[in-house]
């Protein structure tokens, strides 16, 4: 009797076991000729909840939040097959050097940033592989997107010259969002049910919904898992249908549905911004520079450069000298002046030089990358670059809204023309 009961027990006990690891093991999607894994997706979900949770995002049910997730796997799938297909790798030497600098920004040392990693439950190699992931999909997008964008100049000028450049131009906002995406392809039915999803969200945010709950619940943006926040951005920055509303909307307000080929975006405008003046202190400085070659040595370009120093403080013209002597072209007809300048141009030791010595004062001959100076700082002056660092930003901003709008096609072209079967339900 004994012996029938520990049988059945162990025959429980297996079956049990048995049962629990090939739900450890066991397919929760399939994606074209590979899968993905239930305990990748059990994974990822601790770790997504556990990010969440330090944020004091409150977490939608799990089966919301494993689909969400299990979505944002198969799209880094996809990526991950593209670049391996393309012939994008990132070896040992690259990764390491990526995960000590992320430890060096955390201000840790390598050991207490694996010891940090153990205490909040993410294994060391789980993480590694996952920065690696990262850096491929990273180098994929600008092979595949972001190298193929750019902006023309006129396009920066024309952009400044709009009503919405000069509000830009004092303002920034802070701005969450959700998109329900549509398929490329979508019939009209598929594009109602969008819509109709789009409004039930927006219906409940209305109504006090968390609106970062309701984007880790509903939303395809990139940005979805962390509580769809955009962080603080010029309109320029947006993509184009969203600069309008924005610049209408005040701080805690929602926007109505915005339709856009993605799908239907509802965005919540947390704060607001104005810019700064943009100040810097710039320099204006002369050089002589001789080169060495197979003829001149280092101790000629030295020496040669020690006597045109002394020929200076005896009285005679920097000017003429330099442009007798200096094998800099572009300076050497100026006579030997470089203009104002941001020091963070020149190299490291030129912006030594310039730093260490007064005003009017002749340095000592130095030596670059680019061979042996002299040099003089002719003054120095607080600039008021902000007209050049918006037309810059704005340049950067522009080619950012049509990298994340290009991004954004091209992942969901990715998505559509991949075979995926979910196996959800367990």
């Amino acid at each position: 009797m004994r012996q029938t009961l520990l049988l059945s027990l162990l025959l429980l006990l297996s079956t049990t076991l048995s049962a629990a690891v090939q739900e450890l093991n066991g397919i929760a999607a399939v994606v074209d000729d590979d899968v993905i894994t239930w305990s990748e997706l059990n994974q990822r979900v601790e770790n997504i909840s556990q990010q969440l949770t330090q944020k004091n995002t409150p977490l939608p049910p799990r089966s919301i939040l494993e689909r969400q997730i299990l979505e944002r796997l198969i799209i880094e799938q996809l990526q991950l097959k593209r670049a391996e297909q393309v012939g994008i790798q990132v070896d040992d030497e690259s990764l390491n050097q990526v995960i000590a600098n992320i430890a060096r920004d955390n201000k840790l040392s390598l050991d207490q940033f694996r010891n940090t990693l153990a205490q909040d439950g993410i294994p060391f190699a789980f993480f590694r592989e996952q920065i690696r992931n990262e850096i491929i999909m990273t180098r994929l997008r600008t092979n595949q997107v972001d190298n193929r964008v750019n902006v023309t100049p006129q396009e920066v000028e024309a952009f400044l010259e709009t009503q919405k450049g000069q509000l830009e131009r004092n303002t920034e906002f802070h701005l969450y969002h959700i998109l329900i995406a549509v398929p490329g392809s979508a019939s009209p039915e598929q594009v109602q049910e969008a819509r109709a999803k789009a409004e039930q969200v927006l219906g409940k945010l209305r109504q006090g919904a968390d609106f970062q709950q309701m984007a880790v619940s509903y939303s395809s943006g990139q940005q979805a898992l962390e509580g769809g926040d955009l962080g603080w951005r010029r309109t320029a920055q947006l993509p184009t249908l969203f600069a309008e509303v924005v610049l209408t909307m005040q701080p805690g307000q929602l926007s109505e549905l915005i339709r856009s080929s993605s799908g239907f975006h509802i965005l919540k405008l947390a704060e607001k911004r104005g810019q700064e003046r943009h100040i810097i202190r710039q320099v204006n400085a002369r050089h002589i520079l001789l080169k060495t070659n197979p003829l001149v040595s280092e101790n000629e370009a030295r020496n040669r450069l020690a006597r045109l120093r002394e020929r200076i403080l005896g009285g005679e013209d920097f000017a003429e000298l330099a442009r007798a002597h200096s094998e800099d072209p572009g300076s050497a007809v100026k006579g030997g002046e470089l203009g104002w300048a941001d020091p963070g141009i020149y190299v490291q030791a030129f912006q030594d030089a310039v730093k260490n010595n007064p005003v009017g004062a002749i340095s000592e001959p130095f030596k670059s990358q680019f061979g042996w100076h002299i040099m003089q700082v002719l003054g120095w002056r607080d600039y008021d670059n902000t007209e050049e660092a918006l037309r810059n930003q704005a340049y950067q901003a522009l080619r950012q809204r049509r990298i994340e709008e290009e991004q954004q096609d091209w992942l969901r072209r990715l998505r559509d023309e991949a075979y995926v079967e979910y196996r959800l339900e367990r």
